[in-house]
């Protein structure tokens, strides 16, 4: 489809123009820094922890922005998942315990089948979550299970499993780090990644992650839509200055004009040449034919039309 080719356009180099290097990072090295990153973040999300004021007339001015746009209500999106409590609590428990896993399992993932993404991923992930902390100090964000305004419930602490416990300045969860969602950031950039590393048809259906999630978010209370499309706004903004590599050819792929073949790689097949095809010798082409006698006849050097043949000295 052409909405379909022009996503993937977006989302990929052409090829040759900047092929995917197969080495990975060493493991050694790659995991501290990882943990590094990620308690890093962690501790930033600490430091912006106990301005609840400030968080409650955010949520007054996000609630306000979201009703001048027209996006549908939060509460609205609740009350219709609440019809049934097998599903809300089949939510919960997906917002409760599919984030962090995911994340985990799939920069293994990466790593270990797609090392030539890896570097990539990790570059944007680092990134986003880096502009998702500065948003989460300069920003406080009273989620709506904590604005009264919003009518909402915590469907956690009413059908479990319940993530939070009552709000406290010292607590190690921030609780007022609603804006940007990283749910929303990474399940949106888990699905592109696995879109634009992979060739599969079936690779769409990755984008179910970050579907589910956004309804999750919602639909618990934990997140506005701003949460979400902000996230997303600052996932895109990376990805604009950080574009994936491109897939190896796959195997049997005729190679692109232009495209550089890696050294030592087989080159496509060559046709054989007029002169072969007719029973003549390889390399007898473009006019020389091989004679006997250490003859050779030369058509094409610049003799006049009919000049005797000259044997080699």
């Amino acid at each position: 489809m052409p909405r379909t080719r022009a996503f993937q356009r977006l989302l990929t180099t052409r090829a040759g123009e900047r092929p995917a290097p197969a080495a990975r990072p060493p493991l050694i090295r790659e995991l501290p820094l990882v943990i590094a990153l990620y308690m890093a973040y962690k501790f930033g999300r600490r430091v912006a922890n106990g301005q609840f004021q400030d968080a409650y007339d955010n949520a007054e001015l996000v609630w306000d922005l979201e009703r001048a746009l027209r996006l549908p209500s939060e509460a609205w999106i609740q009350d219709l998942v609440l019809n049934s409590e097998p599903l809300i609590r089949a939510i919960n428990v997906y917002y409760a315990t599919v984030h962090f896993p995911a994340i985990v399992v799939f920069l293994i993932w990466m790593y270990w089948r797609r090392p030539g993404h890896y570097l990539w991923v990790r570059w944007v992930l680092t990134w986003l979550t880096a502009g998702a902390l500065v948003l989460h100090l300069l920003v406080p964000l009273a989620p709506p299970r904590l604005f009264g305004t919003a009518d909402m419930i915590d469907t956690g602490e009413v059908y479990g499993p319940a993530v939070y416990d009552k709000p406290e300045p010292d607590s190690m969860a921030n609780q007022f780090a609603a804006m940007p969602s990283l749910h929303v950031g990474w399940a949106v950039f888990i699905a592109v990644a696995l879109i634009v590393s992979s060739r599969g048809r079936l690779r769409w259906l990755w984008l179910l992650h970050p579907l589910i999630t956004i309804l999750a978010v919602v639909a618990t209370a934990h997140h506005y839509w701003m949460d979400g499309i902000v996230a997303c706004a600052i996932l895109a903004a990376v990805l604009l200055v950080l574009r994936p590599p491109a897939l190896p050819p796959a195997a049997g792929a005729a190679v692109p004009a232009g495209a550089a073949v890696p050294t030592g790689a087989p080159g496509p097949a060559q046709p054989p040449e007029a002169g072969e095809r007719d029973g003549a010798a390889p390399g007898a082409r473009d006019g020389t034919a091989a004679g006997s006698g250490g003859t050779r006849v030369s058509a094409g050097t610049g003799d006049a039309p009919g000049a005797p043949a000259q044997k080699d000295p």
